[in-house]
């Protein structure tokens, strides 16, 4: 059977369509009930329809058309599940507190999410699509088992056990009404990275586009294609820049180190060591990639605000940020 062609040969139009389609429907339910416990599940879950929505339209089943889709399905339901199981738990999502009855500033998270399925699924997307895998017209199946696809197999690995290992890990810390509340959980990965999630993340979407880029390095497909397969790029370098630079470290660095500063300085403080035992965990343990605490401790500063990742906008300085932090404490 021939490929579905519908609306362009990348299938970029259906899958923006599909995708606007199924976050609008999630927004309409969670804005009219206020309603936040499908809010992630819907954006995870948003990736499992498009790999799999495109490999069925695309009718090729390349075997790299196939471990891609399904790498990328993996990687959904398990976020998808995680995250709902988490809310489910916890009862409701505290980043939703001050939007949730906003209808503009609740519907601009989801057209957020909108941007981020779609443009973080393009990989997938266009490897499946008739102008890159219809071997019969102008398409390209070079045999699996280039070193692009074992070298993107080994980083998704990698980044999806980091990822979900980090997850439960945190998740359990949390949860455990033993977990010392004067300091950050320095166990397992989080003894070695501040946030391994998140690096576990770009790992497996950096992972994702070395293996749909294999028809294009070593395959025969046109201009158009080639180009489009390494446009896809965007993927994994939209997804280190959300991580790093929005809905990622920034969002939980600052609040983090506020809450330990609180706990020592504020108005109801109950921990003189908390602030103290933060500082010391910061200086210790590297932001983003995983490293030694010995080792990331005696590295300079300058190298740890450049190449390791640890902007000095993330910090959070007695000084500058600390009274504004008391102030709001007391109301």
């Amino acid at each position: 059977m021939s490929p579905v062609h519908v609306l362009d040969p990348y299938y970029l139009a259906i899958t923006v369509l599909v995708t606007i389609a199924y976050q609008l429907s999630g927004f309409a339910i969670a804005f009219t009930l206020k309603f936040d416990k499908i809010t992630d599940f819907t954006g995870g879950s948003n990736f499992f329809i498009l790999a799999l929505l495109t490999l069925l339209m695309g009718n090729e089943y390349h075997a790299r058309n196939i471990v891609v889709s399904v790498l990328v399905m993996i990687w959904a339901v398990r976020i998808a599940a995680f995250l709902l199981y988490r809310v489910l738990k916890t009862g409701s999502d505290s980043r939703f507190d001050d939007i949730r009855s906003h209808f503009f500033k609740f519907l601009g998270f989801w057209i957020g999410q909108i941007v981020w399925v779609w443009t973080v699924s393009l990989p997938v997307t266009i490897l499946n699509s008739p102008a890159v895998s219809d071997t019969s017209d102008r398409g390209s199946n070079p045999a699996f088992g280039t070193s692009r696809d074992i070298g993107g197999i080994v980083l998704w690995s990698i980044g999806f056990l980091i990822e979900a290992v980090a997850d439960i890990q945190k998740f359990r810390y949390k949860q455990s009404k033993s977990s010392p509340k004067d300091m950050p959980m320095t166990a397992g990965l989080w003894k070695y990275s501040r946030h391994p999630p998140y690096f576990g993340e770009m790992l497996c979407w950096w992972g994702v586009f070395m293996i749909s880029l294999s028809p294009a390095t070593n395959g025969a497909l046109s201009s158009s294609a080639h180009a489009a397969l390494y446009g896809s790029i965007v993927s994994p370098i939209f997804t280190v820049l959300l991580l790093m630079f929005a809905s990622g470290v920034p969002t939980a660095e600052r609040p983090q180190a506020e809450r330990y500063y609180l706990k020592t300085y504020g108005p109801d403080s109950q921990s003189p060591h908390a602030w103290t035992n933060y500082m010391v965990y910061r200086n210790r343990t590297s932001i983003l990639v995983p490293m030694p605490p010995s080792l990331y401790a005696v590295l300079p500063k300058w190298l740890k605000q450049t190449i390791l990742l640890d902007f000095p906008f993330y910090s959070f300085s007695e000084s500058r940020d600390g009274p504004a932090a008391l102030e709001k404490a007391r109301g």
